[in-house]
């Protein structure tokens, strides 16, 4: 007998990188649902425009994920202005491609604070607010990527590997209790960070509409382990029972191993352009280059 799926109405909902994209189609879906709303994104700016136009109450503010403490301000204010938090959902990511050798160190320290530490630190504060109240939902969004390594994405693909790491470990932490954990994977989607990639053969970009339904389904079910299709998680499954040579033929057949290799630079000039502004805006870690040093 199937489950009742849980009913999402009045519950709080904070999503980091909620100004464009997965983030914002995910806000939009679960406004549908009767949830409040609040998104996060490093331009407040953006974040602001896109709850106004999303309406129903949903509050825009500035979040650097990278920041404990801007972090902590942001999940403050969300419990201020709509209530005590029921879900987090670590949605804020970057994905620079490019030759492994050529990347730069420093868009490398970027990628990690980001799609990493980024995680840790929501995933971590979320989980102190839900302990509390007994009771919430993590949700963090890796990527296909986090199962198979794909050139062009040596650093992305490790932190989205960690995500899944991580998500893991948590729930297997709070197993028991009444904290839901989820992680997200989902194949390229057709937003600015996809911009100007190769399609897989057999597999289209993903709408960011897809995985905003895919995220309101596991939130209402329970479910841990969402792929976006879910017939990306055949696949992935599928390598680990076959031997290495036969899994990395697959990969070449499909062409999955081309993804973000040779993309369409001009499709990418926006995001390229923001990715290495954010670089040039990020503060110096002195540890860091103590370290270096």
């Amino acid at each position: 007998m199937a489950r009742t799926p849980r009913s999402l109405l009045g519950s709080v909902v904070a999503i980091t990188g909620g100004g464009r994209g997965i983030g914002r189609a995910t806000a939009l879906a679960l406004i549908a649902q009767g949830a409040r709303v609040a998104i996060g994104d490093i331009d407040v700016a953006l974040a602001e425009r896109t709850a106004e136009k999303l309406g129903s109450g949903t509050v825009g503010l500035g979040l650097d994920v990278t920041d404990r403490a801007s972090f902590t301000r942001f999940l403050d204010q969300v419990e201020e202005r709509l209530g005590g938090l029921d879900v987090l959902i670590n949605n804020a990511g970057i994905m620079p491609i490019g030759p492994f050798l050529e990347e730069a160190d420093a868009m490398g320290d970027r990628i990690v604070d980001i799609n990493l530490r980024g995680v840790i630190f929501g995933s971590k504060l979320a989980l102190e607010r839900f302990s509390e109240r007994g009771s919430g939902h993590l949700v963090n969004i890796a990527s296909t990527a986090g199962k198979a390594g794909v050139s062009g994405g040596a650093t992305y693909c490790a932190t989205k590997h960690a995500v899944v790491g991580l998500t893991e470990a948590i729930r297997q932490e709070v197993r028991g209790t009444r904290i839901g954990v989820t992680v997200v994977m989902p194949h390229v989607v057709n937003t600015e960070l996809g911009s100007g990639l190769s399609n897989t053969r057999g597999f289209k970009l993903v709408e960011p509409e897809d995985v905003a339904d895919a995220i309101v389904e596991a939130l209402q079910t329970g479910r841990y382990e969402v792929y976006v299709p879910r017939t990306m998680g055949l696949l992935l499954r599928s390598k680990t029972l076959v031997p290495v040579a036969v899994a990395e033929w697959v990969t070449r057949l499909i062409k999955g191993d081309k993804v973000l290799v040779d993309p369409d630079h001009a499709a990418r000039a926006a995001y390229e352009a923001r990715m290495a502004q954010a670089i040039a805006e990020a503060p110096r870690l002195p540890e860091r280059e103590a370290k270096v040093a």
